[in-house]
Order: C-alpha cells, then sequence, then structure tokens
C-alpha cells in the first residue's frame, strides 16, 4: 500500500468514517473477533449485568456478548457516528438490550458506578491521556466490577505499516506501569499469540496480544 493509502488505512482505524469507514468496520470485526471473544471471556459475565464496550466498532459481536448470560444489558460507546449507526442497523434485534452512545473520546457520559463489567479492545493505541481516561473507567466501574483491557503489543504493532501515523504502542510492562498510575489497584496480565490475516493484506502473521484484567 501507498503511504497516503496507509494514512487513510490508520484513520479509519482511529476514527471510521462513511463507506470507507464502514468497510474497516467490518474488516476490524473480522480481524479483531477472538480478542473480543476472549476479551468477553475474560469479563467472567453473569445475569442481569451491565456491560459497557468502549469502541464499539460495528458490534458485530454483540450476539456472543448477549448469549453468556441471562438478562444482560449492554451499552456501547463510540467516537465515530458512522460506527454508531452501523451498530444500530446491525444490531436492531437487540434494541430492548442495547443501547450505542456518541462521545468525544475523553469524558464517559455516566454516572458513578454503574457499570459491572467493561471491555476495550484496540482502542488504546489512541488514548490522548490515557491515565485520566483509565480514571472515568475506574469511575464509572462499581466497585467490585472487571475492567478488561486488550491490545497488541509493541512489537507486534510496530511491524504493521500503518501504525506509524498517530498510534500510540506499549508493550505489556509500559501498559502495566500506566494503569498502576490510574486509581485501579490491581491487575492480572495474559498473553496470547495467534495467527491473523493482515489488514493490509492477504498474508497471515503472528499477532501477540496482551489482556489485562484490572480491578479497583
Amino acid at each position: 500500500m501507498e503511504k497516503d493509502e496507509l494514512k487513510i488505512l490508520a484513520q479509519n482505524l482511529a476514527n471510521p468514517q462513511g463507506e470507507k469507514g464502514k468497510e474497516i468496520g467490518e474488516m476490524m470485526n473480522a480481524t479483531n473477533i477472538s480478542m473480543t471473544l476472549e476479551s468477553i471471556k475474560t469479563l467472567l459475565i453473569e445475569d442481569d449485568e451491565h456491560i459497557l464496550e468502549i469502541g464499539h466498532g460495528n458490534a458485530g459481536h454483540l450476539k456472543s456478548i448477549l448469549n453468556v448470560a441471562n438478562n444482560l444489558k449492554y451499552t456501547g460507546i463510540d467516537i465515530s457516528e458512522t460506527m454508531q449507526n452501523e451498530a444500530k442497523d446491525l444490531n436492531k434485534e437487540f434494541k430492548d438490550q442495547a443501547n450505542f452512545i456518541l462521545y468525544e473520546g475523553k469524558k464517559l457520559p455516566f454516572e458513578d458506578e454503574v457499570f459491572d463489567k467493561i471491555f476495550t479492545v484496540n482502542t488504546v493505541y489512541f488514548w490522548e491521556e490515557p491515565v485520566e481516561f483509565l480514571n472515568e473507567i475506574c469511575r464509572v466501574l462499581k466497585d467490585k466490577g472487571t475492567f478488561v483491557l486488550t491490545f497488541g503489543q509493541r512489537d507486534f504493532m510496530e511491524k504493521l505499516p500503518f501504525t506509524q501515523f498517530n498510534f500510540t504502542l506499549y508493550n505489556t510492562d509500559e501498559m502495566e506501569e500506566t494503569v498502576s498510575k490510574s486509581h485501579f489497584k490491581r491487575m492480572k496480565i495474559s498473553e496470547k499469540e495467534e495467527e491473523v490475516k493482515s489488514k493490509t493484506g492477504n498474508e497471515t502473521i503472528t499477532r501477540n496480544y496482551t489482556v489485562l484484567t484490572i480491578k479497583k
């Protein structure tokens, strides 16, 4: 891919827009699904819980969340109006259980201690003030709640040509240190490896990623 194409891809990975954004939303859901499902499994969702996903994309995986337990409520939040609309369109059958909210990426528009479980996959690269945003997540999470943060490790991400454009990359230690500066008190680290199709072509690559299970 040419530099301009890589830049457009990077912009749409951060904030999908228009028809190109819809295409990239589909591609992200497909390439990230294993990371997403691993995150959902790690949350240990139980009946009657309220789940928040930060950066829901097209939410093609919503059914996988709602099938885990009974009487769940899901809220998805995203900075992309394109993804908000796509998620609503794809998940009309779940409109009584799911709500999709647009926000500006810094302040979570919720009261304190609303959610039982919170998770986010591949969004941390775009957080402008990571410690402050972690504190926002901590604020809206219930006292005994769980936050799962999943991201591709720096060594892997640096090999992807589009991450040179406005991605902030972390290895596990760097992310652990960042979380330790927030109001969160405990975390468990799980490192994973998988074979995935590249976002820039048809080749298969080995992805190394980290799942942090974080508690107040």
